[in-house]
């Protein structure tokens, strides 16, 4: 005869030879005194064949009525071998069917297989025991869901508050029991809880690296200080923003990881929501920046307040930034931060350079910051009154543009030191004929026919050449303040005409 029960999927694994034995009492017993097991339990099978174990998966308390144990001595330690080999939690024997008393033989066989030997006494169906193993599994069972569908709950409210990422860190460190750290990939500030778990961070960060998670979906194993350590990395789109890693100081279970892997979700949620909310901020700074320097304050102030955006000072200091390669949002950011200099939504592209209008700050008399950054070339005005910022522009961009790489320079507005800074970006042109070309060109009031006959070219070459320092001026030299501004550097500097 062959009863197989059904295995539980779930949280059967929960239910233990220890707890079954307590909630049937007297109906299943040791064999032999002495404290039971505390081994988990897969399942409960019922099974009279010698060789039962093609049925069994292991972790099983195996029920019989004693009918395979008949043959003597070696065919007792054969039977108990095979189960052994098979990996089952227990051996349960019914007394009252053809066995009133257990064989010496048995109870030593289990002893050196290292299994318990419990016994149903007469007269107590098989059933019984099976029905308390199931009540048992279905109360665990209650009890996991509550207790996930908690954490699970727990873990979507943690997402809503505004320090979501501290929140998700700490319900799935207290859910499992261990530690949890979030990292972010670009370096930034971890999050952990607890705090006492802090001292594992810099190895975490070496076995981030040392896995290579970045820029992959995958999850790696490792030992931390005794621990087992899981760490996923977290994506948003085709970029790792972070990496979360989960210390439980055991093996984890099916819900476990469960939680884990809603906790990757949502921390790769609340990243995503950041990144929009930024790109959403820097649109709506670049709207804002766009009044300023169109000379509209009161308006890009109201913008800014029906946005959210921070409040607009009454003045602030213009930045020019140029590169060797564009900087995209981070990059700038980071460029403003290596600088020393406040944060600031409001920034434009001028001229192929960036224009970033910050709040007053530290400066000193020459409008520079201390340092630079390498590969980037900068100009810091003095503060200005924001109504006079739109004005100000040219001179950022041209102090910017004669600036060297490495280098933050001062972007004074007053025209003389403006015009001087045009004469010299024109003259540090690999083309000499550039500040001849302009002068030409102011002289005669934009007259090409005029301008080429002096320089002795066709017509199309100035307007070419005047095309070039236009676009390297960053200003308009049809505009007359440019034009006279222009003119009288190159008369106080007493450059010619050099025609060819």
């Amino acid at each position: 005869m062959v009863d197989k029960l059904a295995k539980s999927s779930g949280s059967s694994d929960m239910v233990t030879l220890e707890q079954l034995c307590e909630r049937l009492g007297g109906e299943l017993r040791p064999a032999s005194p002495g404290p039971i097991g505390r081994q988990q339990l897969t399942g409960v099978h019922i099974s009279e064949l010698a060789d039962p174990t093609p049925y069994l998966e292991g972790g099983e308390l195996l029920l019989t009525t004693g009918i395979p144990l008949h043959g003597g001595p070696q065919a007792i330690r054969n039977y108990v071998q095979r189960l052994a080999g098979k990996g089952i939690a227990a051996l349960a024997l019914g007394l009252g069917a053809g066995t009133d008393r257990v064989d010496p033989e048995l109870v030593a066989a289990c002893a050196e297989a290292s299994f318990d030997l419990l016994l149903v006494p007469e007269a107590v169906p098989f059933l019984h025991i099976s029905r308390g193993f199931w009540q048992l599994v279905g109360r665990s069972e209650q009890a996991d869901l509550a207790s996930r569908l908690g954490l699970q709950t727990a873990l979507a409210r943690a997402a809503t508050r505004d320090d979501a990422v501290e929140a998700i860190v700490t319900v799935l460190a207290r859910g499992l029991g261990g530690w949890a750290a979030y990292l972010p990939a670009d370096g930034g500030t971890e999050t952990i809880w607890p705090a006492t778990a802090a001292e594992v961070v810099p190895q975490l960060r070496v076995e981030s690296a040392r896995f290579d998670l970045v820029g992959t979906y995958s999850a790696a194993t490792f030992p931390v200080n005794g621990t087992d350590v899981v760490e996923h990395s977290i994506t948003v789109g085709p970029r790792t923003v972070g990496f979360l890693a989960v210390g439980a100081g055991r093996g984890l279970r099916k819900a476990d990881r469960q939680l884990i892997l809603t906790s990757c979700m949502l921390l790769s949620l609340t990243a995503q929501r950041a990144q929009e909310s930024s790109r959403v901020s820097l649109a709506l700074g670049r709207s804002v920046a766009a009044l300023i320097l169109g000379g509209h304050v009161d308006a890009a102030r109201l913008v800014a307040e029906q946005a959210g955006l921070p409040p607009i000072a009454a003045s602030g200091r213009l930045l020019a930034v140029r590169s060797e390669v564009p900087l995209d949002s981070r990059e700038l950011d980071a460029t403003i931060g290596s600088l020393g200099l406040p944060e600031s939504l409001l920034r434009a592209e001028v001229g192929g350079l960036a224009i970033v209008i910050l709040p007053d700050g530290p400066q000193d008399e020459a409008g520079r910051v201390a340092t630079g950054v390498a590969g980037v070339a900068a100009s810091l005005s003095p503060s200005l009154p924001l109504i006079s910022v739109a004005g100000r522009v040219a001179a950022a961009l041209s102090a910017c543009r004669a600036a060297a790489l490495g280098t933050v320079v001062g972007a004074s507005g007053s025209p003389e030191t403006r015009g001087d800074a045009w004469v010299e970006l024109l003259a540090r042109q690999p083309r000499g004929d550039l500040c001849s070309t302009v002068r030409s060109y102011l002289a005669h009031r934009g007259q090409w026919e005029a301008a080429a006959r002096e320089l002795g070219i066709h017509r199309n070459s100035v307007r070419h050449r005047i095309a070039v320092a236009t676009e390297l001026l960053g200003v308009d030299l049809a505009d007359p303040d440019v034009a006279a501004t222009l003119w009288i550097a190159l008369r106080r500097q007493a450059i010619s005409p050099r025609g060819r």
